[in-house]
């Protein structure tokens, strides 16, 4: 028995394959999405990466039913993806929202509790706390959505996929167009979903926001499934390298240092400090030693880690060879 199989599924993929028909006799046959599995559980923040054409929007579109499948199937909280009451318990921005251009932003968010059946009252109270929490202050929500920038369309979008109080939201890019404020507020409303035992679903091409949000996340590409884990999983070295970072050491001590100690690789250098990398755990206590005998100070001591970035790069690499 594994830690996840304590947890409750509530998106389950199962060989998920989209084909379309491609050339202008529709003769030609283009697979975006190819035998797609895996599975994501109730209140986390699961990652979905992969350079452009991988099969994020289209795997994102399957699920919520704007599309369908070639092959396999796909469950949300236990129906199938074709389970028409389940698409009132989830909410979904697409990649490139587009709003009709002369509703004010309130007036959308009215517009889609409607929808979703809320009562006035309901609806008008439901909207101002969704624009307060994507920061719409109410000059801005009672302007045209054509007015908005691509910031604030993106704000008023994800407000939208808010309003029903969804258990599981769909976000497909939702920091596009965000400016770095913008993007730590998004990632504090992630955050808060997830304290509130929501699930989140979101793709993304900003590999240092998945890093910092995410519980598990998965890798595609060319319509395929490369790896799917936690980051710490996908940004583990698969060695026994260690990462020491020390202080007090200027050029002339790392020169002396790499006389006197095993081999190490400077990994980075600033005026705070000094990041080593040695191979071996077993030469961890002789380093530090040689490191004190230069008169530096010891940060840390960890097992080494590749950025998401550079494990997301790896991997691509390794796939094409």
């Amino acid at each position: 028995m594994t830690a996840n199989d304590s947890l409750e599924t509530v998106v389950e993929i199962k060989h998920l394959t989209k084909d379309y028909q491609t050339g202008f006799f529709k003769q030609r046959t283009v697979r975006a999405l190819d035998d797609l599995s895996l599975k994501v559980y109730r209140g986390e923040i699961f990652g979905f990466l992969g350079p452009n054409g991988a099969g994020k929007t289209t795997t994102l579109k399957l699920l919520v039913g704007l599309i369908y499948p070639t092959h396999g199937t796909a469950f949300i909280l236990g129906n199938p993806i074709t389970h028409v009451e389940t698409r009132a318990r989830i909410g979904y921005l697409p990649e490139n929202p587009y709003f009709y251009d002369y509703l004010s932003g309130r007036e959308l968010l009215h517009y889609t509790g409607a929808l979703f059946g809320l009562p006035n009252e309901a609806a008008r109270q439901r909207t101002n706390e969704l624009l307060k929490m994507v920061g719409l202050e109410p000059e801005r929500a009672d302007r045209h959505l054509r007015k908005y920038s691509k910031g604030m369309l993106q704000r008023i979008g994800i407000a939208q996929a808010l309003m029903n109080d969804p258990e599981i939201v769909f976000l497909d890019e939702p920091m596009s167009g965000l400016d770095p404020i913008g993007r730590r507020e998004v990632r504090d409303l992630m955050i808060e979903l997830r304290r509130n035992n929501k699930t989140v679903f979101f793709s993304s091409h900003i590999l240092s926001d998945v890093e910092a949000l995410c519980d598990r996340a998965a890798i595609l590409e060319r319509g395929t499934l490369l790896r799917c884990g936690s980051v710490l999983e996908l940004t583990a070295s698969g060695d026994d390298s260690r990462e020491i970072v020390a202080t007090g050491l200027d050029d002339a001590a790392l020169a002396s240092l790499s006389k006197s100690a095993p081999p190490f690789q400077v990994a980075s250098a600033t005026l705070g400090g000094v990041r080593l990398i040695i191979q071996s755990e077993a030469d961890v206590e002789e380093i530090i030693a040689a490191i004190r005998r230069e008169g530096g100070k010891l940060v840390s001591i960890n097992p080494r880690r590749s950025s998401l970035e550079d494990a997301f790069q790896d991997r691509l690499r390794q796939d094409h060879q």
